[in-house]
């Protein structure tokens, strides 16, 4: 591993996700000699996009090209398997860079918050996603499918929609992408055959995109049923799509409307999308799931005019062998860093961490991404995110408001406490052996799915290397 220019502008990133690349490529662009470093725990990096994007969108994990080429840049270095509050803390850091980046994200998914939430059966998606993508802290997490046939889904956003696709999919099509070993067995096992999405809006404020809808019709032996006077929009959600509403919010609305007019085919499986609906309580018996109890929502408009749901004292009940909870993302917090429990974010102004909410700024602290916004936005907006904030950077580079590092390398300290860190070179030998595999197996990549496993391979791939 390379040693830092010891005239660069250093700066730690925490996090190897999007938003510490775009980071990362900002400070490589601002015109200052920098040299960054990337932090992550997992031996690997890139984040989200390796274990939230679903395994059959492999065109949107193409974006890891653009990343690559970032850590092309002599002044990059990657430390995985490094864990900030354990291997290193933050105060070493300090004593290391004159600016430290926190860009880890927001690693938990928001819980239902209602009745029987702990009933056997009722699972956060955010938890089913990194399970099916293989991420090492939910490899180990088992879900009932060869018992289910009925999911339910609180929620409406892209999440949801992967997760009722994958439900929903043909294992044999998902065999041939990089998902787990693990979630593919369970899957070819499911016999779950109808998913129900649970919106507490109305039909044009879905929050899916159009194609994630269109993309679950396409599948073979899938329908996609609404309910007519589910799909009939209100006067207020009338107006708010006409005036107001994204282009995208008038296609969804079409493709729903032209889905309740069509009703069933009797194709196998269905993805019942349902509106103006919000989980009251998880009904269950002897512990286990057995039904949704869902309260009929209305729509009111807020200050602004903003449709905004409302409740309604009627209720449903709704069968269900399982639900998943895909209502967003929420910030861990990270030992010596500020948080925002309210938000579930790091607490900052424009990108300069504060040391409470509200609060006075850090010197040399910034936030990036969903630690600094929220779960909010697709992969991209996290270019635009690290560029404000770098902008922050260089204003206060350029005042000297930076940190006063004492020590030339954090690596001196990895390598005198132990720590086996994961560099760049390790990653490129593991990923060449992943994509290798995966063409020998009949699928993109083969990932397993520990911690563990990952190390011994690295540790195999370093000991073979000419």
């Amino acid at each position: 591993m390379q040693q830092p220019d010891p005239r660069a502008w250093r700066v730690a990133v925490v996090g190897s996700g999007p938003s510490a690349f775009y980071t990362a490529e900002a400070l490589f662009k601002s015109g200052q000699a920098a040299s960054v470093d990337l932090y992550d725990r997992l031996p690997v990096p890139f984040g989200l996009v390796c274990f939230g994007v679903a395994p059959d969108h492999q065109n949107i994990k193409a974006v890891t090209r653009v990343y690559d080429r970032i850590a092309g840049n002599p002044g990059f270095r990657f430390f995985g398997n490094v864990t900030i509050g354990r291997d290193l803390q933050v105060a070493d850091l300090q004593a290391c860079y004159h600016q430290i980046v926190f860009a880890f994200g927001c690693e938990s998914g928001q819980p239902l918050g209602v009745p029987g939430d702990d009933l056997r059966g009722v699972h956060s998606a955010t938890e089913f996603v990194g399970w099916y993508n293989g991420h090492p802290d939910h490899a180990q997490r088992s879900y009932d499918l060869q018992h289910a046939t009925r999911a339910v889904v609180v929620g409406n956003g892209n999440v949801a929609i992967d997760v009722a696709r994958i439900l929903l999919a043909d294992p044999d099509e998902l065999a041939k992408t990089d998902i787990a070993e693990h979630a593919l067995a369970a899957l070819r096992e499911s016999r779950v055959r109808e998913v129900v999405l649970l919106g507490r809006r109305g039909p044009a404020q879905a929050a899916f995109s159009p194609k994630e809808i269109e993309e679950i019709a396409a599948l073979p032996g899938v329908d996609v049923l609404v309910e007519p006077a589910e799909a009939a929009l209100d006067p207020l959600s009338a107006a708010w799509l006409a005036k107001d509403a994204p282009r995208s919010a008038q296609r969804n609305v079409k493709f729903l409307q032209e889905r309740a007019a069509a009703g069933p085919t009797g194709r196998s499986k269905r993805l019942r999308c349902r509106f103006l609906l919000a989980p009251a309580s998880l009904c269950g018996e002897a512990g286990r799931l057995r039904a949704v109890r869902a309260q009929r929502m209305e729509l009111a408009a807020d200050a602004d005019g903003t449709p905004r749901p409302k409740p309604r004292d009627q209720f449903e009940e709704l069968p269900a062998d399982l639900v998943f909870a895909a209502i967003g993302y929420r910030g861990v917090p990270l030992p010596g860093v500020p948080f925002e429990p309210k938000k579930g974010i790091v607490p900052n102004q424009d990108g300069r961490v504060l040391d409470r909410p509200g609060g006075a700024v850090l010197r040399g602290l910034y936030a990036a991404g969903w630690c600094k916004r929220g779960p909010t936005g697709l992969i991209g907006t996290n270019s635009a995110c690290a560029k404000a904030t770098v902008e922050l950077m260089k204003q206060d580079h350029a005042a000297g408001a930076l940190l006063a590092p004492v020590r030339a390398d954090a690596a001196e300290l990895l390598r005198a406490r132990g720590v086996d860190a994961v560099g760049w070179a390790d990653w490129q030998r593991l990923d060449a052996w992943q994509l290798a595999e995966g063409q020998r197996l009949g699928k993109v990549r083969h990932k397993p799915a520990s911690a563990d496993a990952l190390l011994r391979t690295i540790h195999e791939l370093r000991a073979a290397r000419p």
